[in-house]
């Protein structure tokens, strides 16, 4: 009984199943359980006649969220099994691969024994509750863009060429004034207009008091994200929202293959090459994008390394490429001498730039176009400069 064994739960809804694994992946124990008190209290009681065991959850920050945070509770060791890892598991293992709750459970024990770097679940922080907001706001911009879809198709079919793309409540309700329909569907048509302007009105106004709430839990925080060009405080909610805790991420690029935005190697034989990496965690990719194109459309550091890459012969597309991955490890660092509570001291070491756009203008990149028809102008880039390929130090002092 003093041997160390590894549980593994497949967490439902109305039951949590386990198996109880040695190190050398033999089955001690397999239990199902009600998802309730007293189910839960059962299988803790089992389980403790292991006295050194860890618990592995699938998908502890999804439907095990329940069942892990009441682990930790009751002072548990919980890691968190990512679903694909389990799912890989089970796929290679022996037998044909059968899909049952006890048999996702023994896939899950065994990969979190052969995994040294599974997320270790702790009891839910300030972070999660930034999360929650985040995610609270995106499924009101969501809901918001529904019905302003919604909207469109309505003041399509009432007035004739429908409504301008940027399209408020006012100035739908402006548009609807001078409508007076006199057949019963177009009555009906412009009573559910009106619908979807209060709602898209409610929604702004939810989505106003979020924004104080994620203002507020930020300036909470004391995140110093913010010092990067391009990260306002919703970038800096959705990024430390989806980050979590840094320490997870043992080097920058692990985090930038988190993110997506180091590229994936698709070498073979002779011939070595990358392509882009649509996978990884896509908000967290879309935030530092947002980042990135603020950086390269105005005076900033990585405007200049972004021109550098295209003195160098990279496409716009790669350029920019090159600029995500400089300021996810950017934010790596940040992130680190924010937990390390270093980044008053390391400021005249890397400074940061305030993202102020006052007397900077906007970059068009060569195949775009401006609003007047007349095509964008390259801005000059300055050769001599970047005759050689500045290093990694350089770069990273420059743009950060």
């Amino acid at each position: 009984m003093d041997v160390e064994v590894m549980v593994g739960v497949d967490p439902h809804k109305a039951s949590n199943t386990v198996a109880v694994l040695s190190a050398s992946e033999e089955v001690l124990a397999q239990r199902r359980f009600p998802n309730t008190h007293k189910g839960f209290a059962a299988m803790v009681k089992v389980v403790r006649r292991w006295p050194q065991h860890r618990w592995a959850v699938e998908g502890a920050h999804g439907l095990g969220h329940s069942v892990a945070q009441r682990l930790v509770a009751e002072g548990e060791v919980v890691v968190d099994v990512p679903a694909k890892l389990a799912t890989r598991v089970r796929v290679y293992s022996e037998g044909h691969g059968r899909k049952t709750d006890p048999d996702d459970a023994v896939s899950v024990a065994k990969a979190a024994l052969h995994s040294r770097r599974l997320r270790p679940v702790t009891a839910d922080d300030e972070r999660v509750a930034l999360k929650l907001l985040v995610d609270r706001r995106h499924e009101l911009i969501g809901s918001r863009t529904q019905s302003a879809c919604r909207l469109h198709r309505l003041l399509r079919e009432l007035i004739v060429g429908g409504a301008p793309r940027e399209l408020t409540a006012d100035k739908a309700d402006e548009l609807l004034a001078d409508v007076h329909p006199t057949d019963p569907a177009g009555k009906m048509r412009r009573d559910l207009a009106f619908e979807h302007i209060a709602d898209i009105r409610r929604l702004d106004r939810a989505l106003d008091v979020i924004r104080v709430r994620i203002d507020a839990a930020i300036a909470a925080s004391k995140t110093t994200l913010t010092r990067i060009y391009g990260i306002g405080t919703l970038n800096a909610a959705v990024i430390l929202a989806e980050i979590g805790d840094v320490g997870r991420f043992p080097s920058r690029d692990h985090l930038a293959s988190y993110a997506g935005t180091a590229p994936l190697a698709v070498s073979s034989g002779d011939v070595y090459r990358h392509r882009v990496n649509r996978s990884g965690n896509r908000r967290l990719n879309h935030a530092i994008h947002i980042a990135a194109v603020v950086q390269i459309s105005h005076q900033t550091p990585g405007r200049r390394y972004y021109e550098a890459k295209l003195a160098e012969g990279k496409s716009a597309p790669e350029a920019l490429r090159c600029v995500k991955r400089r300021i996810t490890d950017a934010i790596w660092r940040q992130l680190g001498l924010d937990s390390a509570g270093q980044s008053d001291r390391d400021d005249a070491v890397w400074p940061r730039w305030p993202s102020s756009r006052g007397g900077h203008g906007r970059y068009h990149s060569p195949d775009t176009k401006r609003r007047n028809g007349q095509p964008a102008r390259r801005p000059a880039i300055d050769h001599d400069r970047y005759a050689e390929r500045p290093d990694e130090t350089n770069v990273q002092r420059s743009y950060n």
